[in-house]
């Protein structure tokens, strides 16, 4: 058998582990390549055999203290043969002492565990047709409208490192729509919609109640785009999962949400819908 050679991907190559994603079913935006580039060039990797891609994986890092796995895939024919395990050893070493998250397959738990991951909660994805209203609340604004500083601090609460650069590439990228709502000079709610291989996905989603999460789910869903809608919602957050159910979204598919170390208080009663499951 030939070798696996492991190196990094380049972030014009991304859209390899991307394309993959997308035939395993992830779903990807269109735009997810060029922004997932933005927080650690040197995040995502490839394993080959004669030149070959045969798997992939990413661990972005957050400052100093986090990263975050995604993206591990290995082709099939090329699966049992210890070329996942090698790739993730790559992807571990290059976290180095950070804390490392991931939202995995719910089967591959015990696998996490031995790599010194343990179960934080779940993530659920909720998905389905929902009809658009007419239009959106009149208190919505568009989120370049908001100064960012304002959104950064809300990120910090529910996201265990900052990531300003992809934050602002999220809210910016072609394709994507970002609206919020303010209370009293305050941030109350953000969320951005973007577009997907099928349908759209909406993340994150934060909010300081199912009120405001509400108010800004409905005008990103008046927004132009396909009313197939995509939502994950933590499952500890259970105004976040109603919110989900009065859409009529139904469940399609569950993560495991793990971290090797302690990543702080996050207000996950914020969280009605997770940026990524890639990225976090």
């Amino acid at each position: 058998m030939n070798d696996l050679q492991i190196r990094n991907l380049r972030p014009d190559e991304i859209s390899v582990a991307i394309d993959w994603a997308a035939a395993e079913g992830w779903n990807p935006g269109f735009a997810d390549a060029a922004c997932f580039a933005i927080p650690d060039a040197r995040g995502f990797f490839v394993g080959e055999i004669d030149g070959a891609p045969v798997a992939t994986i990413s661990c972005v890092t957050y400052g100093d203290s986090f990263a975050f796995i995604g993206f591990y895939i290995v082709r099939p024919g090329f699966r049992g043969r210890g070329h996942g395990l090698r790739i993730w050893n790559a992807a571990i070493a290059h976290a180095g002492s950070r804390v490392i998250g991931l939202d995995g397959v719910v089967a591959q738990q015990d696998n996490y565990r031995k790599s010194g991951f343990q179960l934080a909660y779940a993530n659920i994805r909720y998905s389905g047709i929902v009809a658009a209203p007419a239009k959106p609340p009149p208190e919505i604004v568009a989120i370049d409208t908001i100064p960012f500083g304002l959104v950064q601090a809300v990120d910090a609460t529910v996201f265990p490192a900052p990531r300003p650069a992809f934050l602002r590439a999220w809210i910016n990228s072609p394709g994507h729509v970002g609206r919020a709502l303010m209370r009293d000079g305050k941030l109350a709610a953000w969320g951005v919609i973007r577009p997907c291989r099928t349908g759209r996905k909406i993340g994150p989603l934060v909010a300081d109640d199912r009120a405001a999460a509400e108010a800004v789910l409905q005008a990103l869903l008046a927004s132009p785009g396909s009313n197939e809608i995509v939502l994950d919602t933590p499952a500890v957050n259970r105004d976040a999962i109603a919110l989900a159910e009065s859409l009529k979204l139904k469940p399609t598919f569950e993560t495991a949400r793990m971290y090797t170390g302690p990543i702080g208080s996050l207000r996950l009663d914020r969280v009605f819908g997770v940026t990524s499951f890639e990225l976090g």
